[in-house]
């Protein structure tokens, strides 16, 4: 059974960082696309960040890139997002999903499986 796991979500001032964990269980997830996507209230969700579990490439939305970095852990199974330079309109929730097929970064419909999400909140 496959399991994904956030953590690390909070509330931080602007200008603050988090770094938000996603520990997955199950399966292999050497040939994986792990994303991480988020959606604020009365939003949908969107793409954040991506990383190529293998081969460790990485993709950013437009909105986070040079502020966010996603990395991934052999050994714990994990993947990270080092949030930096956090601005109220970050505030969401938070979600880690995986992608088998790995072939788009972005579309939600893609990624297979998802975590329960976690709550991030930046304050002005």
């Amino acid at each position: 059974q496959v399991q994904l796991v956030e953590s690390g979500g909070g509330l931080v001032q602007a200008g603050g960082s988090l770094r938000l964990s996603c520990a997955a269980s199950g399966r292999t997830f050497s040939n994986y696309v792990m994303g991480w996507f988020r959606q604020a209230p009365g939003k949908e969700r969107e793409f954040v960040a991506g990383i190529r579990w293998s081969e460790g490439s990485t993709y950013y939305a437009d909105s986070v890139k040079g502020r966010f970095t996603v990395s991934r852990d052999n050994a714990k199974n994990t993947v990270y997002l080092q949030m930096n330079s956090l601005a109220p309109e970050d505030t969401a929730v938070y979600y880690c999903a995986a992608n088998r097929r790995g072939i788009s970064w972005t579309r939600r419909n893609e990624y297979d499986y998802w975590g329960q999400g976690t709550q991030v909140t930046v304050s002005s």
